[in-house]
């Protein structure tokens, strides 16, 4: 599993697929092109390096006919010492290497027998003695003449090897600029889907560049801009929801007062309209909108403590608590108030531990690396894990004993909103057979280790 996370960045990612693609591509173009042209002018080459071997040996046997014996041995160390040219005689017992194996090698030989002599020898070593050796005749004597290989080979692998390491050079940083134009649009396209997921505005995306690119940038800009007008109208409707619904509820309360009833008919209504209004106070936290610019400084452990005290006043509350200290976080502390109490509440209607009308709450948090995790846990009759995360969703209720209490079935998916505004991840652990019980997870960075930083 840890194999996979770590590769998952070369397997899945565009970037670098598009990179390596390119690279492949590139290099294998330039190897083609490299054996092509070595192919391609093998031919001229070989008639070109022959063509001056020939002019070497005729020059040279030109020079020591016609030279005066007695000059010969002066002739011969100027050869060797400005030309690099040594003349040898060919004898019999000579040690001889026959020429390296190349490509070029058979046109070579080719080219100078013609000019030559069908006879000409070649050698890559004579007497222990590595260069370029071909033999000629002056009159009926045979002579060895050797060339520096450097010579008619200018071009050396380390050369070939330097060209092909700068083109590679080359060729991957075209790469890298090439990958960087196709992801870079949808490196940020994908950051402001997150952004949206996680409830930010995003900034709007640049509506230039390729046609696709600039379309599909129009087209989310156009998605965004359609969001927030449906998100002012939603806020809007039920704004005025609000107002017209609890103006009504105030006037049932009070003709419920007035009215002739029974102390249980009346608690009956009193606790049918204060659970309509703590309906609409759902949907109104719920469409609530949330501007993640102006987040404070929040003393998690503080603010966990004031919960843990305003829980503990409660009747059918008994909660216990573990909270690590200077646990700070980036965030609204009301909303996070808003969402450790629900979680409360949840547990305190749902979660009462069997055969009593007690709650038995647990509520931990410790520090792990740059976040902070809280838990808090019921020994209540607890959720299947197969309905954790349906839990989540809006208007959600279970059938069971754990859901049957009415309510809007927002609770937890205020809860989930809100954590995920903070940069958070929220996890619901279903019930065991030891414990029961629902555990409520919540992950939030820290911002404690910036200042230290």
């Amino acid at each position: 599993m840890k194999a996979r996370s770590q590769s998952g960045w070369f397997s899945n990612g565009l970037f670098w697929r598009t990179f390596f693609l390119l690279t492949f591509l590139i290099t294998a173009s330039m190897v083609a092109w490299v054996a092509s042209f070595r192919m391609v002018e093998r031919g001229p080459r070989a008639e070109q390096l022959a063509a001056q071997i020939v002019s070497v040996v005729t020059i040279t046997r030109a020079a020591l006919t016609h030279s005066a014996p007695e000059m010969r041995r002066e002739l011969l160390f100027d050869l060797a010492s400005n030309e690099g040219i040594r003349i040898y005689p060919l004898e019999k017992s000579d040690r001889v290497m026959p020429p390296e194996d190349s490509p070029i090698v058979p046109e070579l030989e080719y080219y100078v027998r013609q000019s030559l002599d069908e006879n000409t020898l070649f050698a890559s070593s004579v007497n222990d003695v590595d260069g370029f050796w071909i033999s000629f005749n002056i009159d009926d004597d045979r002579y060895w003449l050797m060339l520096d290989r450097g010579r008619l080979d200018r071009t050396s692998g380390l050369q070939w090897l330097g060209w092909g390491s700068i083109a590679l050079f080359l060729s991957l940083i075209g790469a890298g600029f090439i990958s960087t134009l196709i992801n870079q649009p949808l490196a940020r396209l994908t950051a402001a889907a997150r952004a949206i997921g996680k409830g930010r505005q995003p900034e709007p995306l640049p509506e230039a560049g390729p046609t696709e690119i600039e379309e599909a940038n129009r087209s989310f800009n156009q998605m965004v801009a359609d969001i927030n007008r449906v998100e002012s109208d939603r806020a809007l409707i039920l704004a005025g929801i609000s107002h017209d619904l609890r103006t009504p509820l105030a006037r049932m309360q009070l003709e419920v007062e007035m009215a002739t009833l029974s102390d249980e008919a009346r608690d009956g209504m009193h606790s049918d309209l204060a659970q309509m209004d703590s309906i609409i106070g759902q949907f109104l936290d719920y469409a609530k909108p949330f501007d993640a610019s102006n987040l404070d400084s929040v003393d998690l452990s503080s603010l966990l403590l004031d919960v843990i005290a305003s829980a503990a006043r409660l009747p059918d509350v008994k909660i216990t608590s573990q909270i690590a200290p200077t646990s700070e976080v980036a965030g609204n502390a009301t909303e996070l108030a808003r969402v450790f109490n629900n979680l409360v509440e949840n547990a305190r209607r749902y979660g009462k531990t069997p055969d009593t009308d007690c709650a038995d709450i647990e509520l931990r948090t410790r520090n792990e690396g740059h976040n902070v995790i809280i838990e808090v846990s019921d020994h209540g009759p607890g959720v299947p894990e197969s309905e954790c995360e349906r839990l989540l969703r809006p208007f959600t209720r279970l059938d069971d004993a754990r859901g049957q209490a009415n309510g809007s079935g927002l609770g937890l998916a205020i809860v989930n909103r809100i954590v995920l505004r903070h940069n958070g991840k929220l996890l619901l652990k279903g019930h065991d057979d030891k414990h029961g019980g629902l555990l409520v997870q919540i992950t939030l960075p820290l911002i404690h280790h910036r200042r230290h930083a």
